[in-house]
């Protein structure tokens, strides 16, 4: 099972990022799809996270900008983010959750190496 995060870069005050992060191997099941993000001195943060029933969570200074979504029949999940701003500057990581194999092996987690976002003017 492997985790791609792709989509960071550099972008200016107010721009917006789309972040994709492909999920392959023989996937049957996946419980719990998140987007992580990480700032150089601080510990990794939840920026957004979606379940496989549709629940979803915010981190409180993303809410209302950023959109995650996930398409199980690809297996991919993505951070649609808006109005960004400086302090989202970071390494953001994708992660699964409680994933389950066709062979039926199980992965209580999975993390996606991370891809950079850099907001600057």
């Amino acid at each position: 099972v492997q985790l791609q995060a792709s989509g960071g870069g550099l972008v200016q005050p107010g721009g917006s990022l789309r972040l994709s992060c492909a999920i392959s191997g023989s996937i049957l099941s996946i419980d719990v799809t998140a987007w992580y993000r990480q700032v150089p001195g601080k510990q990794r943060e939840l920026v957004a996270s979606r379940s496989s029933g549709g629940r979803i969570n915010y981190a409180d200074s993303v809410r209302g900008r950023f959109i995650i979504s996930r398409d199980d029949a690809k297996n991919t999940v993505q951070l649609q983010m808006n109005s960004l701003d400086a302090r989202d500057t970071g390494v953001y990581y994708c992660k699964a959750e409680r994933l389950r194999l066709r062979n039926m092996q199980s992965f209580r987690e999975v993390w996606g190496q991370g891809t950079q976002v850099t907001v600057s003017s």
